[in-house]
């Protein structure tokens, strides 16, 4: 029985079940462990994306026979200068305009109060559960602002700790793009040649999922911001740089991004002028046709091969389970797992053949 297919599964689960509940009653001599992820999480991913960013820049100078440390030296006053050019040149300007939207949000809820109280007086029926909805929000809609604020007061503290930890961000990155070629033989070192060359086909197969996914994800991202820019400011959108950059941002959230990018910009239209809901939703549909059927197949292919409706289960579960944060890494975390799966399965499969070859 020991030798049945069905069996091994059982006592591998059994064994899987029995050490998850084991480091569950344990998981007290993990804290100092999980603190000091905690402490280098942010700077260590923020450097990763970097790396992916710059790590093909830096082979472009290498190119030119340039040394690596002054390649990376390179990299580094090219980013420096990329982001001299935003503080100047475009940060000003969308500070303004998120200043101005701001200041309009009184206007745009009294605007709303204005269009109920004038629907009521052409007696347009309103759902029950609508209009005591709207009433409860409209009466507590100063406690709403004073939650809203202490939670800015919090999120402000949390921001400092996320700034300090940004000043690591460019250390890191420094030994990342300086060491990065040392880390396949570092790993695959203790293990026999056969072994080695198995991880260090894994490893390279993880680093090109990455890789895909952070550079196609980015440079899809920007150009979509850069379109939806253009295109509110062709049909005179308000506070245009400010919402072409939330999308720029949000777009980062593969399939969830967009529609959430998208929001904003269908609000301040409704209040600008009632046409421009539509002429919102019509230039961004045509940028997301751009964007799915041009620029995503070219940019990133189909190296990730990753199914829509995957896609999204995997969001919807990450968000469940962590929040912003699952969603943002959701993507990613499957993408690589979903390799190591097809890594290992290819290997099984290459076994099995072999061992009936010799049979």
């Amino acid at each position: 029985m020991r030798d049945k297919r069905w069996f091994q599964l059982l006592v591998g689960a059994v064994l899987i079940f029995t050490l998850v509940l084991l480091v569950s009653k344990t998981s007290f001599m993990f804290e100092p462990a999980m603190k000091y992820i905690n402490a280098v999480a942010v700077p260590f991913i923020g450097a990763g994306i970097l790396f992916y960013i710059t790590k093909p820049v830096m082979h472009f100078f290498e190119r030119f026979k340039i040394p690596r440390i002054p390649a990376i030296i390179l990299v580094f006053l090219l980013i420096t200068a990329l982001l001299t050019l935003f503080v100047l040149y475009i940060f000003p300007i969308a500070q303004r305009q998120f200043e101005n939207l701001i200041d309009n949000i009184p206007k745009m809820v009294k605007s709303s109060q204005n269009l109920l109280v004038l629907l009521q007086s052409y007696d347009i029926v309103i759902p029950e559960q609508i209009d005591e909805a709207i009433d409860h929000f409209m009466s507590n809609i100063q406690t709403y602002i004073e939650n809203t604020m202490s939670y800015l007061f919090g999120f402000i503290a949390n921001l400092i700790t996320f700034v300090a930890s940004l000043f690591l961000i460019p250390f890191f990155l420094f030994f990342m793009l300086k060491d990065s070629h040392k880390f396949i033989p570092f790993i695959t070192q203790g293990f026999s040649k056969r072994r080695a060359e198995n991880i260090k086909s894994l490893l390279e197969k993880i680093d090109e999922t990455l890789t895909a996914f952070i550079q196609g994800q980015l440079i899809v991202s920007f150009i979509l911001g850069v379109l939806l820019f253009i295109a509110y400011l062709i049909i005179d959108l308000n506070y245009a740089l400010t919402l072409a950059l939330f999308a720029l941002v949000m777009n980062v959230i593969p399939f969830v991004g967009p529609l959430l990018a998208v929001v904003p910009a269908l609000i301040v239209g409704a209040f600008q002028d009632p046409m421009m809901v539509v002429w919102v939703a019509l230039v961004t549909l045509i940028v997301q046709q751009i964007e799915s059927n041009l620029i995503s197949p070219n940019v990133m292919g189909r190296v990730l091969a990753l199914h829509p409706l995957t896609v999204i289960t995997v969001i919807l579960a990450a968000g469940s389970i962590a929040g912003f944060l699952g969603i943002l890494f959701a993507v990613p975390t499957y993408a690589v797992l979903k390799t190591i799966y097809v890594h290992f399965y290819h290997m099984y499969q290459a076994r099995k053949r072999n061992n009936e070859s010799t049979a």
